[in-house]
């Protein structure tokens, strides 16, 4: 089956708004065509002083010809004013159409797949692909219309008054576009999106960047310990520069030749040498064809203008064509809320090995388990595996007994509950926030979790209390904070099963004592998953999982494997080694 063009996929998101782009369309190639008619009514002004030089006052029509060369410029303003306002009430509903499109999408996507690809990528597909599709619509597709009907039309002229002339005038665009066909050709398609993915992955890194500044003002980090962002700055300036120097010449020469065409129109003037029709074709021409230059700038851009579009809508589809992970045909529910990992398999989308390689793990109803290990073990991506951000290469992730490939996504949602190492709030209120995980919650049942959670002390602070809007008017929260807000959201959710993901990793130790105490709280009567580095937090876990490399090297209580002399020994006692450092007084 042929694939749909872009123009008629996004008319697909128009609706009934897609007969005003059509519309737009005809009504910037009259605008072109009603745009000419001033040069001939010049035309005749000329025609007619020439004729009755020196005696001027015979000339009676110059009033007349020149009001019609205004009104019809008048008119042509005006259809290109109505031609751009239909093309942009369709231009927006398609945008928005889009966005919507792709935010129904993303949210039956999983969070592994927005992990993955980096939420700053996602954010600039979402918001500048729609745009530019927007910008396509409303500005260029009718300027593109009228750009194809503008040459039309101009070469019936410029062969219509002295085809010698014509011939001449066109001369220096076809020299003008042999230049530029090494820089506009087929390998300007790769080059534009090149470029848009050097511009997406410092949008990407700059992001991830913005998040990390806790650790840069944490560990004293400089910008070059970012690596990742940096490279991406240094890639994108590489690439605009070379980019700028390889198109140079080309556009050089194009923007002179095309800018030239007085100079051919000299030489033939210079050639026919005479008066009459020789003088008043070539003052003609002389006025006539710089919109020559104009005109063939604007098809020269076509090209560009729609390889722009086509990227675009490559991203967006770089989405929408990703399938949701399927969707059970017959939901069960669990019963009991141990979950088992058996020989699990898995590895990241473009990953050269695995993430995770034949691991079993097996947690009791109501028991603390930690995962813990050197950094890219695995242990997050076991947590991300066991709330099917991803599925499973190989192997079985069962809850209650029921693989969660089998347990509806809702039901899933419900029962696993994950607080992430920085959780987020919204713009909105505190009890709004909180309220994410039980809409029909009532401010009774909010206020009653935000003290379980410890946030006592932060509700009384706010001006507002509970109804205080977070990030607006200066108030704002601490790490700490954030995460004990996002704390009384879980414990109002009330899932049977809990991950922790490096919970308090950003906290101070103020806060880290509070974020505790509400843990305490939200894990009695609950299977409890940890990933924790620091070990102090998880000495009295039932059973700890230490994976490096993607595998399960070593399992048991923390006695039992400090007494084991193995890998979690060691790293219990490096542990205890660095957190008896002292910085030693000044002398």
């Amino acid at each position: 089956m042929k694939k749909n063009s872009n123009l008629r996929e996004l008319m697909g998101y128009a609706g009934g708004h897609r007969y005003l782009t059509y519309l737009s369309l005809l009504l910037s190639a009259i605008s072109a065509i009603l745009a000419l008619f001033p040069f001939v009514f010049l035309f005749r002004i000329i025609q007619e002083v020439i004729a009755v030089a020196p005696n001027y006052a015979q000339a009676t029509h110059i009033v007349r010809n020149g009001w019609m060369a205004v009104g019809f410029a008048v008119l042509s303003i005006v259809i290109y004013v109505c031609a751009l306002m239909s093309s942009h009430l369709s231009a927006f509903r398609i945008a928005g159409n889009i966005r919507k499109a792709l935010m129904a999408h993303i949210a039956e996507l999983p969070l592994g797949f927005i992990g993955e690809t980096g939420s700053g990528k996602i954010r600039r597909i979402v918001s500048d692909s729609s745009a530019a599709t927007e910008t396509y619509l409303a500005h260029q597709l009718p300027d593109m219309s009228a750009a194809v009907t503008t040459p039309v039309c101009m070469i019936v002229m410029l062969f219509l008054f002295d085809w010698r002339f014509g011939l001449v005038s066109l001369l220096p665009v076809i020299l003008g576009f042999a230049a530029m066909f090494k820089m506009a050709g087929p390998s300007m398609a790769e080059d534009m999106k090149l470029y848009q993915n050097a511009l997406a992955d410092m949008n990407n890194e700059a992001v991830e960047y913005v998040r990390g500044v806790p650790v840069v003002k944490t560990f004293g980090q400089t910008v070059h310990s970012f690596k990742r962002f940096k490279g991406t700055i240094d890639s994108y300036y590489e690439f605009v520069m070379s980019y700028c120097k390889k198109c140079r010449p080309s556009m050089l020469s194009y923007t002179v030749l095309v800018n030239s065409a007085f100079a051919f129109l000299i030489v033939l003037a210079l050639i026919l040498a005479g008066g009459g029709p020789v003088l008043l074709n070539f003052i003609f021409y002389v006025i006539f064809t710089p919109l020559i230059a104009t005109a063939m700038t604007k098809v020269m851009f076509m090209s560009e203008n729609g390889m722009i579009a086509a990227d675009a809508m490559s991203r967006i589809h770089s989405i929408l064509d990703v399938e949701p992970l399927p969707e059970p045909r017959s939901g069960k529910v669990p019963t009991d809320n141990d979950v088992v990992l058996e020989n699990v398999t898995f590895r990241y989308t473009g990953g050269i090995t695995d993430a995770l390689r034949d691991v079993t793990i097996r947690v009791g109803a109501g028991e603390t388990v930690a995962l813990v290990g050197p950094s890219g073990g695995g242990k997050t991506t076991v947590a991300g595996l066991i709330s099917r951000f991803w599925d499973v290469a190989g192997g079985s992730i069962q809850i209650g007994g029921i693989n969660v490939k089998d347990i509806p996504k809702e039901t899933l949602t419900d029962t696993v509950a994950y607080v992430f190492q920085d959780s987020r709030l919204l713009k909105a209120s505190i009890l709004e926030n909180v309220r994410l995980a039980k809409p029909n919650a009532s401010r009774q049942e909010v206020e009653r979790v935000l003290h379980e959670a410890q946030c006592d002390d932060i509700i009384q602070k706010l001006p507002q209390g509970i109804d205080t809007v977070i990030g607006t008017k200066g108030v704002y929260l601490s790490g700490g904070e954030q995460q004990r807000i996002a704390i009384a959201r879980v414990m109002l959710k009330n899932a049977p099963i809990l991950i922790l993901d490096e919970a308090t990793a950003f906290a101070d130790p103020e806060n880290e004592a509070l974020v505790q105490r509400a843990f305490e709280r939200l894990s009695k009567g609950r299977t409890v998953i940890m990933i924790a580095h620091r070990l102090t937090t998880i000495k009295n876990a039932d059973c700890i999982f230490v994976l490096r490399e993607g595998r399960v090297e070593e399992s048991g209580t923390h006695d039992t494997l400090v007494a084991g002399g193995g890998l979690y020994a060691k790293m219990w006692q490096d542990y205890q080694t660095s957190v008896s450092w002292k910085v030693g007084a000044a002398k």
